[in-house]
């Protein structure tokens, strides 16, 4: 499970919600991606550090982008309906998508979002396993 990867950079070595969500996936599923390749991720912690979207929401595009971009977002046939999947899942869980509307629900000082960042992980995770399955059922068809 991909939330079995987060813990070692969100509670280890101190990561921000978004970097420990990217460098998770990029473990999890084998993304390629470098060290300095987190760094662009490092400011959508705490909502883009304003209380926005939530980092860890954002991180998980993020991953969906590498998953389904090739080159260009906008010749991509996959991007949109996984990222509006991603995006109505997390919004189910927490009514909505921005850092100053979650934190409330989910912020202890000792574990600072270690909750939200799990529940990023278990939606990025559910939203590319159902997307695929519908990918697969659509081509059999």
């Amino acid at each position: 499970m991909l939330r079995d990867y987060y813990s070692k950079y969100y509670l280890e070595q101190n990561y921000n919600c978004a970097e420990a969500v990217l460098r998770a996936a990029n473990d999890y599923y084998g993304l390629g991606l470098h060290d300095t390749d987190m760094i662009l991720v490092g400011a959508y912690g705490a909502g883009i550090q304003c209380g926005s979207s939530c980092g860890a929401v954002l991180a998980a595009a993020a991953v969906l982008s590498m998953k389904y971009v090739a080159a260009k977002a906008h010749e991509s046939q996959d991007i949109k309906p996984v990222v509006v999947k991603l995006m109505r899942k997390f919004n189910e869980k927490y009514g909505s998508t921005l850092c100053k509307d979650i934190k409330p629900q989910s912020f202890k000082p000792e574990y600072r979002c270690q909750m939200t960042v799990e529940t990023a992980c278990d939606v990025l995770e559910a939203t590319i396993e159902e997307y695929e399955a519908e990918r697969k059922a659509s081509a059999n068809s």
